[in-house]
C-alpha cells in the first residue's frame, strides 16, 4: 500500500475534499491538547512527509510551509487543561479534533467543509464521514501532513507558555513528564497550565 492509497481510493468513490486529522499533547502534564485537519491538494505528494514523531524539529520545520502551501484549507482545534480535566483526555482529545474540521479554511478564510476525513485511531462526534486508522500517522499522507503542522504548532505555542511559567523547562519537553519537569513539579507545584487531573501520578513518580 503506498502512503496515499487512502486518498486515492476515496477520490474514485467521488469524495473530493478529504482532511485528514492528528493531534498532539496528549500525553503531556502541561497545556493543550491541540488537533490538525488539513485538507491537501490531489496531487500533493511532498517528499519527506512522515509520522511527525519520526522526524526531527528541523526537518518538521522545513515541511511545515512546504504542506501549507500545497494544501487546500487547513484547521487548528485546541482543548486546554481545564476542559481535560473536565472532560478526560479522550473527549477533550475528540473535541480539539471536532474544533479543527469546523475551523477548516481556505487560504482566503474561506469555511471549507470535508465529505471525508481520516484520522488517526478514532472516532469523533461528527456527521461527516470519517474512516479511523491504526497507526494513520505512519500510513496515511493526509494524516502525516496534519500531525506535522499540529507538532508545529503546538511547540510554537510551548515556546510562549514558557515564558509565561518559567521554570518548567516548557520550551524544552514541551509538557511531557521528563525528569527534569517532574522535578520542577515537585518543588515548585503546577501551574494553572498544568492538567490537575493528570497530577496524581506525581506520587508515582
Amino acid at each position: 500500500m503506498t502512503f496515499t492509497a487512502y486518498e486515492k481510493d476515496y477520490r474514485k468513490k467521488g469524495s473530493k475534499l478529504i482532511a485528514g486529522i492528528d493531534e498532539v499533547g496528549r500525553g503531556s502534564l502541561f497545556g493543550d491538547v491541540l488537533s490538525c485537519a488539513i485538507i491537501m491538494k490531489e496531487d500533493s505528494n511532498i517528499e519527506g512527509v512522515n509520522d511527525s514523531k519520526k522526524l526531527t524539529a528541523k526537518k518538521r520545520k522545513e515541511l511545515y510551509n512546504k504542506i501549507l502551501e500545497d494544501s487546500l484549507a487547513v484547521g487548528i482545534g485546541r482543548a486546554d487543561a481545564k476542559t481535560i480535566d473536565k472532560l478526560n483526555i479522550k473527549m477533550a482529545t475528540h473535541l480539539s479534533m471536532v474544533r479543527a474540521i469546523e475551523n477548516l479554511r481556505d487560504s482566503q478564510g474561506n469555511l471549507v467543509v470535508p465529505d471525508l476525513v481520516l484520522i488517526d485511531a478514532e472516532n469523533i462526534e461528527t456527521t461527516i464521514f470519517q474512516h479511523s486508522i491504526i497507526k494513520g500517522d505512519e500510513n496515511c499522507y493526509s494524516i502525516a501532513c496534519a500531525s506535522i503542522i499540529a507538532k508545529v504548532y503546538r511547540d510554537s505555542l510551548c515556546d510562549k507558555w514558557a515564558t509565561i511559567y518559567p521554570g518548567y523547562g516548557i520550551e524544552k519537553h514541551k509538557g511531557y513528564g521528563t525528569k527534569f519537569h517532574r522535578e520542577a513539579l515537585k518543588a515548585y507545584g503546577p501551574s494553572p497550565m498544568h492538567r490537575k487531573s493528570f497530577m496524581n501520578n506525581l506520587k508515582k513518580w
